[in-house]
């Protein structure tokens, strides 16, 4: 007896040509997108523009801090000149107030030599300051007191001043340029009556 041959394998063995396309098909696809098109890649000329760019906004920031660092060693260079000698000018400034104290002595004998000298000097001393370009400081009996340059010692009763203002000047206060050398100090008139009247006002 002839044996059976087997016409056809088993169905479970068989591979399904559709199931292996449709698995083949995502795969496919996933690898033509993670490939990027001829379309999609960058113009070299484009990235040429890209890069020329990031350089020339470099350029302008280097260029703007150079022109910065520039003026400012400049205005450092100017103030070291304008104000160079300041330590040495604040150390003369008592010079100058004994100087004047002699002047105002020396004055109750206008007519003698020893005034007309101090005279000279004084116009010398003046001289100088001006050539340092220092100043004096204006201040006047009866003026507003201002506390950027005016420094108050006290106040002083007074019926002929207005409360507040300059009384007298116990030193003279100088500055050199923009900067202060030192305050002229002063005492501020104090009326008992405008004092009595903001009292009442409260």
């Amino acid at each position: 007896m002839q044996e059976p041959t087997q016409e056809s394998e088993d169905p479970i063995n068989q591979e399904n040509p559709a199931e292996e396309s449709s698995e083949q098909a995502p795969q496919e696809a996933n690898e033509a997108a993670e490939k990027p098109t001829e379309e999609e890649e960058i113009d070299p000329w484009q990235a040429l523009e890209l890069e020329a760019a990031k350089w020339k906004d470099q350029a302008i920031r280097t260029a703007a801090e150079l022109d910065n660092f520039r003026k400012r060693m400049s205005r450092e260079k100017l103030d070291a000149v304008r104000y160079g000698n300041q330590s040495l000018l604040e150390e003369l400034l008592p010079v100058l107030d004994n100087f004047d104290m002699g002047m105002q002595a020396a004055a109750q004998e206008e007519g003698s030599m020893l005034f007309m000298g101090m005279q000279m000097i004084h116009k010398q001393l003046d001289e100088f300051l001006s050539s340092q370009n220092v100043e004096e400081i204006p201040t006047e009996v009866g003026g507003d007191f201002d506390p950027k340059v005016h420094e108050a010692l006290g106040q002083e009763a007074s019926d002929e001043i207005e409360d507040g203002k300059i009384i007298r000047v116990v030193r003279k206060g100088y500055r050199i340029g923009e900067r202060l050398l030192r305050p002229s100090n002063i005492i501020v008139a104090h009326n008992d009556e405008a004092a009595d009247a903001a009292s009442n006002d409260q």
